[in-house]
């Protein structure tokens, strides 16, 4: 059992450093356009940062993706929130927008650079050159997955966040009061649901209903915009 745990540690870090800086980067993104529009909140608590120290959940970045990762080898977690102080920012509902989408933004970024980066490798490369093929592959889809999730429209997610505030108020009211409930929300329809849909023999899997298609979308235009 442990020479097998050995053999994947290389693969572990493969998963484990670019999940690490696609988290760290998307809210660091978070933390630099909020100081950009006006709040500094982040910058004085120490979030504006690449260091991933700063920024992560001991349950949510470490515990929960781990147990994940050798039970199902489905990797989901999630970071501590940056501070935001909407009020101080120059133009709140408008900014908010910004500082919502500068963490997906950063993700798309960052997928693209993997791809390119990608497309230098070989794959008859040596063991080293292997090893940063398949972490670059990870970062593309950890990355996208990362962006397209965190842009469903439900707060407390980015894509909440971006929806209240281009909504006209009869909407975006409503929609901003379920923010205490999104991650209830969300744990229920992607964990719960499918637990109770293989019980009774049916396919409740709204993660792939959901995300599935667009995430297919984004790897595509990304590889366009590769060439890879």
């Amino acid at each position: 059992m442990l020479e097998g745990l050995i053999d994947r540690i290389p693969m572990i870090f493969a998963v484990a450093i670019p999940a690490i800086l696609a988290i760290t980067m998307h809210e660091a993104a978070h933390g630099f356009v909020a100081m950009w529009r006006g709040d500094d909140t982040a910058w004085r608590l120490g979030r504006v940062t690449l260091n991933p120290l700063r920024h992560i959940d001991p349950l949510g970045t470490v515990v929960l993706p781990a147990v994940m990762y050798f039970t199902t080898g489905f990797v989901f977690g999630w970071a501590k929130p940056v501070p935001v102080n909407f009020g101080r920012l120059n133009h709140p509902r408008r900014d908010m927008v910004w500082v919502a989408l500068a963490g997906p933004g950063v993700n798309f970024v960052l997928a693209l650079v993997s791809a390119i980066i990608w497309g230098f490798t070989s794959p008859q490369g040596g063991a080293t050159e292997m090893w940063i093929r398949a972490a670059l592959e990870v970062s593309v889809l950890v990355n996208v997955v990362l962006m397209v999730f965190n842009m469903i429209p439900l707060p407390p997610l980015d894509g909440g966040r971006v929806a209240v505030g281009i909504l006209p108020d009869a909407l975006a009211f409503p929609l901003a009061r379920l923010e205490k409930y999104g991650m209830l929300i969300l744990i229920g329809a992607f964990f719960l649901l499918p637990f109770i849909g293989r019980e009774l023999g049916m396919d409740l899997s709204v993660f792939s209903w959901v995300l599935g298609p667009p995430i297919d979308y984004m790897i595509d235009l990304i590889r366009i915009l590769s060439g890879n």
